[in-house]
């Protein structure tokens, strides 16, 4: 676990994601500046959902009219195997030619995920007000403007769906879902009662300064805490049973999420400085393992100046245990000092997230 740990600050701080490759500043990021003349962005990532995009196209263009909002919508095809990507064509020359919104699509070669799908399109997503939401219809789109509301009349960074009354199998879904969430809020202090809900809203400008890597799409208002958006919200929405396809949710996730969870925590509190863990715990071992061996040698001296027969110190497991835990002290140690040094070498070593200058 530490090793993986250790490899994820490597690995997350030199590679971007293929398929979405995206210059990173290596300066500090000043100010974002930019005004968006474009209400929302409506980012939807989906994979095999070629059956339910033709009405939630519609349901999100009609909810957009009657309201009289300007917007696009992100589809975001994460390597479906169906026939997704022809019908988002589709919709998208349907779109064009009623010059009702834009419609903009994405086409992985094969599937990375959905942070990987949110992640590209964030990058590109124009509105003041960012909304994501899931391609099966489960998301209703009628909360987009009370959504859209509450971060720009409300002023909230970030607002998360909260699907009180579910549709989801009971043990297989929603218990989990209860666990995981409650861990959640222990962990990250935010008191969001479905902090993987795929309905949210975002100002703009939390998506352009977070990074949603690996698997963390479920811990996304944990990723907007962290860069200093605080103020984060909850609403209640309509969950709608699934019409069309199979859920993508399995057990695999749940434990996955446990795992993303703990690796996120510990990104956030020693990925700036690894030190601070590999070094303190190296040198607890090795003082510890030190001292062992130290007992261990005076036991067998006062041994031999009593005369009494003693265990050789080469078959004493003691002596083993006490040596193992030195050189263990020494790696947690070493592996502390190379973090330290990939840190330092690293290009967002001095990334810094500026609100506002005068």
């Amino acid at each position: 676990m530490i090793i993986q740990w250790g490899f994820s600050i490597y690995y997350f701080s030199i590679f971007p994601y293929p398929g979405c490759v995206y210059r990173k500043k290596a300066v500090t990021l000043r100010a974002n500046k930019k005004v968006y003349t474009m209400n929302i962005s409506i980012v939807v990532p989906l994979f095999n959902e070629a059956e339910s995009l033709p009405k939630l196209y519609e349901w999100i263009a009609r909810v957009m009219y009657e309201n009289h909002f300007s917007y696009e919508i992100i589809f975001v095809n994460d390597g479906s195997t169906d026939e997704s990507w022809q019908v988002i064509e589709n919709l998208k020359k349907e779109a064009d030619g009623v010059k009702q919104g834009e419609i903009h699509g994405i086409c992985f070669r094969r599937n990375y995920g959905k942070s990987a799908a949110l992640y590209c399109g964030f990058r590109i997503a124009q509105g003041n007000v960012v909304i994501t939401m899931d391609a099966d219809l489960q998301d209703s789109p009628d909360e987009i403007p009370e959504l859209y509301r509450m971060i720009t009349e409300d002023g909230f960074d970030l607002v998360s769906g909260w699907k009180k009354k579910r549709y989801d199998n009971k043990l297989t879904k929603n218990l989990p879902s209860k666990l995981f969430n409650a861990t959640a809020r222990k962990v990250t202090g935010i008191p969001l009662h479905d902090m993987n809900c795929g309905l949210k809203a975002y100002r703009n400008e939390v998506v352009k300064n977070i990074e949603v890597f690996s698997e963390m799409h479920r811990y996304i208002p944990y990723l907007a805490k962290n860069a200093g958006f605080t103020k984060i919200g909850e609403k209640v929405v309509v969950h709608h049973k699934r019409e069309f396809g199979v859920s993508k949710f399995g057990m695999n996730r749940f434990i996955n999420g446990y795992l993303d969870l703990m690796t996120l925590w510990f990104l956030n509190k020693f990925g700036k400085q690894p030190m601070h863990f590999f070094g303190l715990i190296g040198s607890l071992m090795f003082f510890i393992g030190f001292v062992a061996v130290i007992v261990v040698a005076a036991m067998k001296l006062h041994a031999l100046s009593q005369g009494v027969h003693a265990m050789l110190l080469g078959t004493n497991p003691y002596f083993h245990i006490a040596i193992l835990m030195m050189i263990l002290g020494c790696m947690l140690f070493l592996a502390g000092f190379l973090g330290e040094l990939i840190i330092r070498n690293s290009q967002s070593r001095n990334d810094y997230l500026i609100k506002k200058e005068i």
